[in-house]
C-alpha cells in the first residue's frame, strides 16, 4: 500500500498523544502527592508509565518527522517509529509479569509464561526492525512515498492481551472478581477504540488506549486513599512500608498513639482533634506518613535519614502533646520504637506495639527497648505453642502439666482435697507460669482446650490414687467464664469425668463470679446442670473485685473461697477481723463451707480457724507441687 508522507500524516492528529503525556504528568503528581504501596507490582506500574510517556513523545516526533520527510533524514523517522512501537510492545510485555504478580503464580508456571511473552516480544521487535531494513514492512522512498507493508502492531496487541486474558480466566479464583471485571472492561474499551479508529482510517488514538488499563490498575490495585479527616492511610499501607524499608535498608522511628475512648466506642474524632492530629503530623518531621491501625489507634512513621535530629523532635512533639492534653482529657498510650531487623522480617510492629500497650497503664509513654523485643519473641513463641496445643486437641499433651496445692481439712486434720493448677512446659522456655499464658489463651480462644486437658489429667490421677487406696475427697479445677460460655462446656466436662471412671463428686470446679448479667444467667444454668451429677462448685476469689451477695445466694455453690487479701486484712486490725469473721460465719450458717487461701503462718492459721474455717490452703502447708507428689500428703486407707 502506497501513500505520500503528507497523505499518511493526514490520518494523524497529536491530540491523543498529548492527552497521554498530560495524563502521565498527572499520574506522576498523584503518585508523589498520595501514598502508594511500594510493591513489586507498583514498580512495574511505574515503569509502564515511563514507557507510556516515551511512546506518546516518540509517536508525536515520528509523525512530525514524517510530515517533513523530504527535509528530514529518514533515519530519524525510522528510529522514532521503532522507539514508538518498541515502547508499546514493552508495555504489553510488562502486563504479563504484572498479572502473574497479582495472581501469586507458582515460579514454575511464571517462567513458562514469561518465556512465551519474551519470545513474542523479541519476534515482534525483530520483525519491526527487519521490516524497514528488508522493505516488507514500513519504509520510505526518497521522494517521500510511504510503504506501509505488514503492520505487526495489531498482532502484538492481540498476542499480549490474549496472554493476560488467558491468565485472568485460568486463575480467576485468585483474583478478586471486581478487579478482574475492571481490568477486562478497560481492555475491552481499548479494543473498541482501536477498532473504531481503524474503520475511520485514523492512527491518532493508539497510545491513548493504553491509558484505560493504566487508570484501571491505579484505581483498583494501587490506590490507597487518605482519610480526609486526619490524613491517614490504612494498615496494609503500613505493612508495605515495613517490607519496602527492610528491602532497601531504610531505618524508621514509629510513634504509636492509642486513644481508648475511640477504640471502644468506634466514633469519629471531633473536628478540633482532627485539626490537632493533622498539625502534629506535618509540623515536626519531614516525609512522615500517618497510618490508621484501627479506629482509636494511629501510627506515625518517621524516616531517620530525613530526620537526623528525630530524638529532639520527638521530645518537642511529646512536650506539645502534654500541653494539648488538658483540652481533650482523653486516655491514651504512646509507644515509640525504632526499626528492628527481627521485627521487620516478620512485619510485626503492630503486634509488638499492642503487646507493649497491654503491659502499660493509661496515660503512659513507653520507649521500646532491646529486652522488650526478647520478651515479645518469647510471648509469640508461647502463643504459637498454645495454638498448636489447641489444634492438636490431645488430652494427654505432654506440654500441659498439672500442679496441685494440697488443702487441709480442719475437721479431719488431714489433706484430702487439693486445687489443680495449670502449667505448661515448652522446649525453648521451660516452665511457663499461668500469668504468662492464661491471658493469652483466653484472648485467643484456646483456654477451653487447656481446661479440658487439665480436667482429664486430674481425673486420671484421681483414678490412680483411688486404685492405690488413697483417701481423695475431691480435687478442684479452675474454670474461666470464657470456658463456661463454650457451647459444649457441660458436655465436655461430663464426658471427660465419665470416661475416666471416677465418681463425679471427686471433681470440683472453681469459678469466679461475673458482673455481667448475661454471664450470670449462663453460669447459673450450667452450674445447675453439672451439679445434678454430683460435681461440687467453689466461688473463687471472694473478697476481690465484684461480689454481689444477691447473685451469690442464687448460685448453688458448695464452698466459698476467701481470697488471701481477706486473710491479710483480718490480721491488720480488729475492725477488719470482725468484718471477715462475720462474713465467714454468715456463709457457714447457710451451709456453705469456707476455705481460706493464702495461709502462710501460724498466726494466719489460728485466726482463720477462729473465723469459721472448714479448709485451709497456702504456703504454710505446701507450695504448688506436681500432681504426682500428692501421695506425699494424702493418706492411704488401712486395709
Amino acid at each position: 500500500m502506497l501513500k505520500s508522507a503528507i497523505a499518511y500524516y493526514g490520518g494523524y492528529t497529536p491530540v491523543g498523544d498529548i492527552i497521554v503525556l498530560a495524563s502521565c504528568m498527572v499520574f506522576a503528581v498523584l503518585i508523589r502527592a498520595s501514598y502508594i504501596n511500594k510493591t513489586k507490582t507498583f514498580v512495574l506500574f511505574r515503569l509502564t508509565l515511563v514507557l507510556l510517556a516515551v511512546a506518546g513523545l516518540s509517536d508525536i516526533s515520528w509523525h512530525v518527522f514524517l510530515f517533513r520527510a523530504l527535509s528530514v533524514p529518514h533515519v530519524l523517522i525510522y528510529l522514532t517509529r521503532a522507539l514508538y512501537h518498541l515502547s508499546l510492545f514493552s508495555i504489553l510485555l510488562l502486563y504479563v509479569p504484572y498479572a502473574m504478580e497479582v495472581m501469586h503464580m507458582e515460579e514454575k508456571s511464571e517462567k513458562c509464561y514469561l518465556i512465551v511473552a519474551a519470545a513474542g516480544f523479541f519476534v515482534l521487535s525483530l520483525c519491526e526492525i527487519l521490516g524497514s531494513v528488508f522493505r516488507f514492512g514500513f519504509y520510505l522512498e526518497k521522494n517521500g512515498t510511504v510503504h506501509l507493508g505488514v503492520n505487526l502492531f495489531p498482532a502484538g496487541y492481540v498476542f499480549f492481551s490474549g496472554i493476560v486474558l488467558y491468565l485472568l480466566v485460568l486463575y480467576h479464583n485468585r483474583v478478586y472478581r471486581q478487579v478482574m471485571l475492571g481490568v477486562v472492561g478497560a481492555i475491552a474499551v481499548a479494543f473498541v477504540l482501536l477498532l473504531y479508529q481503524t474503520i475511520k482510517g485514523q492512527v491518532s488514538y493508539t497510545t491513548s488506549t493504553f491509558l484505560f488499563t493504566t487508570f484501571a490498575l491505579l484505581y483498583l490495585l494501587h490506590s490507597n486513599p487518605y482519610d480526609v479527616d486526619i490524613g491517614a492511610v490504612n494498615l496494609t499501607a503500613f505493612e508495605d512500608l515495613v517490607k519496602y524499608s527492610r528491602e532497601h535498608g531504610q531505618k524508621y522511628i514509629f510513634m504509636s498513639l492509642y486513644l481508648q475512648d475511640f477504640e471502644i466506642r468506634g466514633t469519629k474524632y471531633p473536628r478540633a482533634l482532627q485539626e490537632t492530629i493533622r498539625r502534629f503530623v506535618t509540623q515536626y518531621f519531614k516525609n512522615t506518613v500517618l497510618f490508621s491501625i484501627s479506629n482509636g489507634h494511629m501510627l506515625l512513621s518517621i524516616p531517620v535519614a530525613q530526620n537526623p535530629h528525630y530524638d529532639v523532635q520527638i521530645g518537642e512533639i511529646l512536650g506539645n502533646f502534654v500541653e494539648e492534653y488538658p483540652k481533650y482529657r482523653l486516655d491514651y498510650k504512646i509507644v515509640i520504637t525504632s526499626t528492628y531487623d527481627v521485627v521487620s522480617e516478620q512485619n510485626d510492629y503492630v503486634g509488638l506495639i499492642q503487646y507493649i500497650e497491654d503491659k502499660m497503664t493509661m496515660n503512659q509513654i513507653r520507649y521500646v527497648k532491646d529486652e522488650d523485643i526478647d520478651f515479645y519473641n518469647k510471648h509469640k513463641y508461647i502463643l504459637k505453642q498454645l495454638e498448636d496445643i489447641y489444634k492438636r486437641n490431645d488430652l494427654d499433651d505432654p506440654r500441659v502439666l498439672v500442679f496441685c496445692q494440697p488443702v487441709l481439712n480442719i475437721t479431719t486434720g488431714c489433706y484430702d482435697t487439693a486445687e489443680a493448677l495449670m502449667r505448661i512446659t515448652l522446649e525453648e522456655t521451660g516452665m511457663v507460669f499461668p500469668d504468662q499464658f492464661i491471658p493469652l489463651a483466653e484472648k485467643h480462644g484456646f483456654i477451653h482446650t487447656l481446661s479440658c486437658i487439665i480436667l482429664h489429667k486430674t481425673c486420671m490421677r484421681i483414678r490412680n490414687m483411688l486404685s492405690a487406696g488413697y483417701n481423695v475427697k475431691r480435687i478442684s479445677v479452675n474454670i474461666s467464664m470464657i470456658d463456661v460460655k463454650e457451647e459444649k462446656f457441660c458436655e465436655n466436662v461430663s464426658r471427660i469425668i465419665s470416661e475416666s471412671g471416677i465418681p463425679y463428686e471427686k471433681i470440683a470446679i472453681e469459678i469466679t463470679e461475673s458482673q455481667s448479667e448475661s454471664d450470670f444467667v449462663i453460669m447459673k444454668k450450667k452450674i445447675e446442670e453439672l451439679r445434678q451429677s454430683g460435681i461440687k462448685f467453689y466461688l473463687d476469689d471472694f473478697g476481690t473485685g465484684f461480689s454481689n451477695f444477691e447473685r451469690i445466694m442464687q448460685l448453688p455453690f458448695d464452698i466459698i473461697k476467701f481470697d488471701r487479701s481477706l486473710v491479710i486484712a483480718s490480721g491488720s486490725d480488729r475492725k477488719s477481723m470482725l468484718m471477715v469473721e462475720h462474713l465467714a460465719k454468715m456463709f457457714s450458717d447457710m451451709n456453705y463451707s469456707v476455705l481460706y487461701e493464702g495461709v502462710e503462718s501460724e498466726q494466719d492459721e489460728e485466726r482463720c480457724e477462729k473465723m469459721s474455717a472448714k479448709y485451709l490452703q497456702g504456703y504454710k502447708y505446701s507450695r504448688p507441687i506436681p500432681i504426682e507428689k500428692l501421695t506425699e500428703y494424702f493418706e492411704q486407707s488401712v486395709s
